[in-house]
């Protein structure tokens, strides 16, 4: 029998998240671990008169074939997927972490390779079709969460069929300060930022495309970034994690970068292409029921009281600064009290202090 809840998380990616319509067609993607939830799809797919279509993921079979990557066929693989995309409406992505250093030791140059040739089918899907991405919790997250595996499971569903309709609505106000904002000053513990988001458009996320959800993002105008900023939280990319991420910027460009673990492979990621240096999104994270970090960036970006900055391209389709790179690598900084504090600036007017919003209108964002 599929938990009552499973039911409604299909209801809300099909409903809210995707919008699904008779006849229509949706690829689910997630692993063998997410069976119940990937039936229950399945199962309102049908009933909504859509035709699902099902590929089930294996992170270790991913990492067998990076591993043996001949020249070539990573692009044959992600051309295959775009023109499979291209008859596809609607995409939803299960994720489930078992190991997360299983793609640790892939060559960073094949890792590389494989970003550059997804780039398009990415892109495509982005910008073109439906989508949503979502966590499936596994033993392996709860572990790194240090939490009981029931309690972590509860908490995954439970903040994923959150009322994301109310959450939209506390979130205008804000939307429409940054609509207005050109500068933007960023201070804490190791980070003195500025920039602006002049003219720069902002997009409310509440279950849309992230489950679970709760963000609002934009892009820094691109040559507009400068100081230093310093993420008081890891870092996870491509099998590996960062700790004390340190970057130091002039012109919009990552001038300077450093970590506790692992610096020059830091900048290694730095160099896949010229926009990698640039920025390409800065959101703040907005879920109240998310406190700390899971060292999972689904879960982590959504911090209450945190802010991302994301080196690498921009979302073309959405808040658009023309930054185009192979990657998207989301930074968080957490600003409460507990995480050292920190204020957010729009215009010479404080916004946030310690992770909670000052002027009246946002209050209602606080936890």
């Amino acid at each position: 029998m599929i938990d009552a809840r499973l039911k409604k998380l299909a209801d809300n990616i099909l409903s809210h998240s995707v919008a699904l319509k008779k006849g229509e067609r949706v690829m689910i993607r997630g692993p063998f671990a997410a069976k119940p939830l990937i039936m229950a799809l399945v199962a309102r797919v049908s009933e909504k008169g859509a035709l699902p279509f099902v590929r089930i993921l294996d992170e270790e079979i991913t990492r067998c074939l990076l591993q043996g990557a001949a020249d070539g066929r990573l692009e044959q693989e992600c051309a295959w997927d775009l023109h499979i995309y291209e008859s596809i409406d609607a995409d939803v992505s299960i994720m489930s972490e078992e190991n997360d250093a299983e793609l640790s030791l892939v060559d960073e140059s094949v890792m590389q390779r494989r970003s550059v040739a997804r780039r398009p089918w990415v892109d495509f899907v982005v910008n073109n079709k439906k989508w949503v991405i979502l966590n499936w919790p596994t033993r392996a997250q709860a572990q790194k969460a240090r939490m009981p595996y029931e309690d972590f499971f509860d908490f995954v569903i439970n903040a994923s069929i959150v009322d994301y309709t109310r959450m939209k609505k506390a979130m205008e106000p804000l939307s429409e300060l940054m609509s207005k904002t050109d500068k933007v000053r960023i201070t804490g513990p190791g980070t003195e930022l500025e920039f602006s988001i002049k003219g720069i458009p902002n997009e409310i996320c509440a279950g849309e495309n992230n489950l679970p959800d709760g963000e609002i993002y934009t892009a820094p105008v691109r040559d507009s970034v400068e100081g230093r900023l310093y993420c008081n939280t890891p870092c996870p990319y491509h099998g590996k994690v960062y700790n004390g991420v340190r970057l130091e910027f002039e012109k919009g460009r990552i001038i300077r970068s450093a970590s506790d673990n692992d610096a020059e492979s830091l900048k290694r990621i730095f160099d896949t292409d010229e926009g990698a240096r640039y920025v390409g999104e800065f959101a703040l994270g907005l879920n109240p029921m998310i406190t700390r970090p899971f060292g999972n960036i689904l879960f982590d970006e959504k911090i209450a009281g945190s802010f991302h900055f994301t080196p690498g391209n921009a979302y073309e389709n959405t808040a658009d600064n023309g930054n185009r790179s192979s990657i998207h690598w989301d930074m968080v900084c957490i600003q409460t009290a507990q995480y050292g504090g920190g204020e957010i600036w729009f215009d010479g007017v404080l916004v946030r202090k310690d992770g909670l919003f000052v002027p009246p209108e946002l209050k209602a964002l606080n936890p």
